[in-house]
């Protein structure tokens, strides 16, 4: 955690560098099985074009990352993993609530619940997936997986229509410290990106890091160098916000249906 301008600062020095960017695409991933990850929703701006990732968590709340708000997504397409299926449910965002500490990407509490305008129903094209709690425990070299509607390494400068999966393993978090220096958030997960050429890109922030079933992270970011993307791995860990810290919160929200 940074305290003061001067560190802020230097922080911004440091990022200028080798800045963290918002996480996108999935790279070197395949299309996701029929009627798998059926928690997965889209976040969608008033044009109707993708700009993240997210994840159904109860029937009228979906948990993506707080850098999403920034493209004004004001609905979600779920239900399908092909976003322009005839059998996709649209619903409005009513209400957006980010962590409170959330400032900008790459300093942490990348965390964003929204408030549908209906219930989802829940049923054979549809359903939540169940959040870690402050006892799960991840290792190292755990494989988990990432999916998203991203841009690929085939094309990368557009997102796709069929949602794509692909298995990363977690990295140590001394390690990613000292891959990606000082200043480095606390409450993240690191997992793909180094040591491997798969992880994800521009475009699939929000979306759930998802171990054994269960949603342990949320895409939050990975390297900018001179203002381009660098989703050609191996670099750098990729980064997600760590579910298990903020259960308490989430889980007010949940109960009480308000931001808090």
């Amino acid at each position: 955690i940074m305290h003061g301008l001067g560190q802020f600062v230097l922080f911004n020095v440091l990022m200028c560098l080798g800045q963290p960017v918002h996480g996108s695409d999935i790279i070197h991933g395949e299309i996701a099985p029929d009627n798998s990850m059926l928690y997965m929703v889209s976040l969608q701006n008033q044009n109707g074009q993708h700009v993240c990732g997210g994840f159904l968590v109860s029937e009228d709340f979906v948990v993506t990352a707080a850098h999403c708000k920034k493209w004004e997504p004001d609905r979600v397409l779920l239900g399908s993993q092909n976003l322009r299926s005839e059998n996709i449910t649209k619903m409005k965002i009513e209400s957006k609530c980010i962590f409170p500490t959330y400032k900008s990407v790459g300093l942490g509490d990348d965390l964003m619940l929204l408030k549908v305008s209906e219930k989802a129903p829940l049923n054979n094209g549809l359903k939540t997936i169940p959040l870690a709690s402050p006892e799960t425990k991840l290792r190292e070299n755990q494989i988990c997986s990432v999916a998203g509607w991203g841009r690929t390494e085939k094309d990368p400068l557009n997102n796709v229509d069929d949602l794509r999966v692909v298995k990363v393993s977690i990295i140590s978090p001394k390690l990613c410290q000292d891959k990606w220096g000082d200043n480095f958030p606390s409450k993240v997960i690191c997992a793909g990106g180094y040591g491997t050429n798969k992880g994800f890109c521009q475009g699939d922030s929000g979306g759930p890091l998802v171990c054994d079933g269960i949603a342990v992270g949320v895409v939050s970011f990975n390297r900018k160098i001179n203002n381009n993307p660098i989703c050609k791995y191996p670099d750098v860990p990729n980064v997600y916000t760590d579910v298990s810290k903020y259960v308490p919160w989430i889980n007010k929200i949940l109960k009480t249906k308000k931001c808090v």
